[in-house]
């Protein structure tokens, strides 16, 4: 089995740390460097042979992701950048990248952009993958203290104009993103719905429904928007029992 090397350049430590945790559960991607300095990296990579795989971040201090890219395109088989931003990626495609990952991405994101590059790669990945999936961000309640979060443990996100509130199971966090681009990550999920135009819940974490009223298991209540109605029948149809969407439809509308 082919062994793929790897390096990361991202001025956040704890953007690299997540990253590793990602490429420690693929037995055959390993890490052989990792930099927060780009200028540092711009350097270091000259004595370093071509490698694999290059994981770029691109707003970084001094020198941006793209600029760097162009020094360390011919040292790289495979090119991604991981940015939080949107707006990059048309940079993006001009510095030749072969893949661009929105921050925070899943672990199942990740997966299927190495797959892509590297098919051989994704042959064996850890069973434990399936329960730690899980991303940093930076909330806002805490100073901007980076903290974790577990999918499993989100109850619903509700947008916030540029920001998103994020409510878990112990705890709210919020933190600089929008909705859409949250939603892009968190909709990859089957348990992940959307029947409010601000709010992502978790089906999972439904405690009760009262018309079209729905009560998450933290006290948290929304109402069903209208854009959402056929997709909230439709739901409710298909998970309580003896009912089909005629019925589903009379008990949303019961005064």
């Amino acid at each position: 089995m082919n062994t793929y090397s790897c390096i990361i350049i991202d001025d956040e430590p704890y953007a690299i740390e997540g990253l590793k945790t990602y490429i420690d559960l693929i037995p055959n991607l390993e890490v052989i460097k990792s930099y927060t300095d780009p200028l540092y990296a711009l350097t270091d990579i000259n004595s370093i042979g071509k490698v694999d795989l290059i994981l770029l971040d691109i707003d970084m201090p001094m020198i941006t992701g793209i600029e760097l890219s162009k020094q360390v395109r011919q040292k790289t088989e495979k090119l991604v950048f991981t940015t939080a931003f949107t707006q990059y990626g048309y940079e993006a495609f001009e510095a030749d990248a072969d893949a661009y990952l929105l921050k925070p991405y899943s672990l199942s994101k990740f997966t299927a952009t190495i797959a892509k590059l590297f098919p051989q790669a994704i042959k064996s990945i850890s069973q434990r993958a399936v329960t730690d999936e899980f991303f940093f961000v930076k909330n806002k309640y805490e100073q901007l203290k980076i903290v974790k979060i577990n999918f499993k443990e989100i109850v619903s996100v509700e947008g916030q104009q540029n920001y998103v509130l994020i409510h878990t199971l112990s705890k709210k966090v919020l933190t600089y993103m929008s909705l859409n681009e949250i939603s892009k990550i968190l909709m990859q999920f089957p348990n992940f719905m959307k029947f409010q135009r601000s709010f992502i819940i978790c089906i999972d974490h439904i405690d009760s429904i009262d018309g079209n009223t729905i009560r998450m298991v933290n006290g948290q209540a929304m109402t069903v928007g209208d854009y959402y109605r056929k997709d909230f029948v439709n739901f409710l149809a298909s998970k309580l029992l003896k009912m089909n969407s005629n019925a589903a439809n009379r008990l949303l509308n019961r005064p």
